[in-house]
């Protein structure tokens, strides 16, 4: 048989490795910051600048693990693996180098704009509309380059990795286009395209996918390529890897709705996420077990080999994280888990112990093979296993017990019937957890530390390997009729694959969507509420731009303790005219749904200027520079122009006395501040703010 001679360059296989590195200490390093910042307060230094609160760096954490950490891991094994999948070398050098270059400058943007406060407040899809444009032209490119490479594969049939890569690439695209669509009205500032609950729906469609089709989907194609490698056994099973594929892209793009449960999202949506995340707990274990069992003649070198030792405990940690998932999908749990430290203990599982786990394996594995060399230290890298792992566990364990003393506590009533505990009391019981959990993520971060000394010293010890040169036939194409499996029509297709995937998954984004936007009963509407002041309009995307609902919820859940706590629950029809919606994911402060006129503005300025001044032991941190920077009200008729295009019912030509109202709204906040005894400047940020902030929640208690 004639062979053909070929050759794999790992330049970008190379670069893409060090990107990980360089970027996982960077998004971990913040995340210890940010950590720690719930109890030193003063370390938001906003005294100093603005750029370092808590709000503006927590999405850079998230951002800087997930798409530039687990992101650039993803690209490592894919450029890695595909080729040698395949067996020819990647279609376009060209366009991995544009790729490359193009996600770091997606990320350093991200690394710049976010700490700036250009901020759409949306979970995982924070980055404003340029930096939107910028992810979508780079992510079509790496598409193309991988199924191109694909279609002149010499390898007759696609391994299952290869279904995972395509089947993340395509409904990540997906998600993200979806998800995106905003109205700009400046270069960096822009207003969702949806509105309140409907926007809730699109935002958890994608953020509950995002971590199913980033953060599992090409791990799982990492993990079928990588764990068979470094145990040299061949996977367990290819039909359940057949089942678990379909199982797992089909009913995991139903689930987003249990992020929402308890609120005004319509109950028909909560129940269709509730029963599909119960279900994914079916395929989600049989990739576990598949995992699990190829190691099913390793396990007596488990205790010598510290690569082994991170696939095990990554594998396991998916196992838990895919079975915790569908449990805090029940309504009695999520009731205790939903705006708790529980949720921020089950995705760290998840991302510390299977992506990150999977990750240090892979980059043990495979920096040895593109230096030529040994690992520099088993020892060593065994040292960084057991320091990362019990980093998980400090972690984890203490927000675990946090979230249930926070839920008996909250719910606690009088005998007499009245809230027992104030929420600041409830948050100084936090504080001995929140210590652990930082030390926790400070061993995560120092076993990160350790990774790239290992690594560094044994790319040292060995020499790059730019280019591998190997043989194979070229493709054949003939096949005896009936001899394969019928699933072999897709492998040996991908651009049917593809089809099919794109099929698959886009079933339950059209039955959950449809009704939501089209039937309008879905969203009542009340005749009371009406679009915000100018005014109100600029103290919204300020609170949206110092990341506040990072922090606080408007979404009060049909509970007694919080209607006692908060005032009346929260209705569908409230947030009609909020783009984006504001319901918020964690309480480390108080829901502010019905804030409005519960206080005088003389409180609110104060609370804003020193936290604590106005409850003593509060961890918010202060926001002197509201009060020392001046109101943009040049972009005032922008702003009142893209929300009348999005269909908040402003009145034609209402732009251009819209400032003329706003400079009278704030000269009356500025005069009853003053007969509050404080003299402040109408024309601060700090007055918008105050004009948001006492607006919420008292529309529907208009005559």
């Amino acid at each position: 048989m004639h062979l053909e001679k070929y050759a794999l360059n790992n330049t970008l296989v190379k670069n893409f490795a060090l990107a990980t590195v360089i970027w996982g200490f960077v998004g971990m390093l913040v995340g210890v910051i940010i950590a720690i910042q719930l109890y030193v307060p003063w370390l938001n230094l906003s005294e100093y600048t603005d750029f370092f609160t808590f709000g503006r760096i927590r999405p850079l954490h998230t951002n800087a693990v997930i798409f530039a950490f687990v992101g650039n891991a993803i690209f490592t094994a894919v450029y890695y693996s595909l080729p040698r999948l395949l067996k020819v070398e990647m279609w376009s050098n060209v366009l991995g180098k544009i790729h490359f270059w193009g996600w770091q400058l997606i990320i350093v943007l991200a690394a710049i704009t976010l700490p700036l406060g250009y901020n759409t407040s949306k979970e995982y899809a924070e980055l404003e509309w340029p930096i939107d444009i910028l992810i979508t032209v780079v992510w079509v490119i790496f598409g193309i380059n991988m199924i191109m490479t694909m279609i002149k594969r010499r390898e007759k049939y696609l391994y299952v990795a290869i279904w995972f890569y395509l089947a993340s690439w395509i409904t990540v695209a997906l998600l993200h286009v979806v998800n995106s669509f905003a109205i700009p009205y400046g270069w960096l500032h822009s207003y969702s395209l949806y509105s309140g609950v409907q926007d809730a729906l699109v935002q958890w469609w994608y953020g509950h996918n995002a971590v199913a089709f980033f953060l599992t989907t090409p791990f799982l194609g990492l993990m079928y390529y990588f764990l068979p490698k470094i145990a040299n056994r061949p996977i367990y099973s290819y039909r359940l890897s057949i089942l678990h594929f379909w199982t797992l892209i089909f009913i995991y793009i139903w689930a987003g709705p249990h992020h929402l449960l308890y609120t005004a999202l319509p109950e028909w949506a909560q129940t269709l996420g509730t029963i599909f995340s119960i279900m994914l707990i079916i395929p989600s274990w049989g990739g576990m077990f598949n995992g699990l069992f190829t190691l099913r003649g390793a396990w007596d070198k488990v205790k010598e080999d510290p690569l082994l030792k991170f696939l095990v405990v990554g594998v396991t940690c998916y196992g838990m994280a895919t079975f915790e998932g569908p449990v805090l999908s029940l309504k009695n749990v999520n009731a205790i888990s939903h705006y708790s430290d529980w949720t921020i203990a089950h995705v760290h599982i998840g991302a510390l112990g299977w992506n990150g786990f999977l990750t240090f394996a892979m980059l043990y594995w495979l920096i040895p093979k593109l230096y030529n060399t040994k690992l520099y230290s088993e020892k060593l890298a065994s040292t960084h296993f057991w320091i990362g792992t019990f980093g998980i566990i400090l972690y984890a364990i203490p927000m675990y017990l946090s979230a249930f003393k926070t839920y008996f506590m909250m719910k606690s009533l009088t005998p007499e019937g009245q809230i027992e505990y104030s929420f600041l009391e409830i948050m100084q019981t936090m504080i001995p957890f929140y210590i652990l959990r930082s030390i926790g993520g400070t061993l995560y971060l120092v076993g990160m530390c350790l990774l790239a000394y290992n690594l560094f010293k044994t790319a040292r010890s060995g020499k790059f390997v730019q280019e591998e040169s190997y043989e194979a036939a070229p493709l054949q194409e003939t096949q005896k009729p009936g001899v394969a499996h019928w699933h072999t029509y897709f492998e040996r297709k991908p651009i049917v694959l593809t089809i099919a995937a794109f099929i698959v998954i886009s079933i339950g984004g059209i039955v959950e969507f449809l009704p939501a936007f089209l039937v309008s009963s879905n969203v009542p509407t009340i005749a009371s509420v009406k679009p915000y002041t100018p005014l109100e309009l600029h103290g919204r995307d300020i609170y949206i731009r110092e990341g506040c609902n990072n922090c606080h919820s408007q979404m009060i859940r049909p509970f007694r303790y919080e209607v006692l706590r908060y005032g009346e629950y929260s209705k569908a029809g409230e947030s009609v005219n909020d783009h984006p919606f504001l319901f918020g994911s964690k309480r480390t402060g108080p829901d502010l749904a019905r804030i409005g006129g519960k206080y005088n503005h003389a409180w609110h300025y104060n609370h804003m200027y020193d936290p604590a001044s106005i409850a003593e032991n509060s961890i918010m941190p202060a926001y002197p520079m509201l009060f020392e920077k001046d109101l943009d009200i040049l972009s005032t008729q922008s702003k009142i122009h893209a929300m009348r295009n999005i269909g908040v019912p402003y009145e034609k030509g209402y732009e251009s006395k819209a400032n003329d109202e706003l400079k009278a709204q704030a000269q009356k906040i500025a005069m009853e501040l003053k007969e509050q005894d404080i003299k402040a400047n109408p024309n601060k940020e700090i007055i918008a703010l105050i004009a948001y902030l006492q607006r919420l929640g008292t529309d529907i208690n208009a005559k």
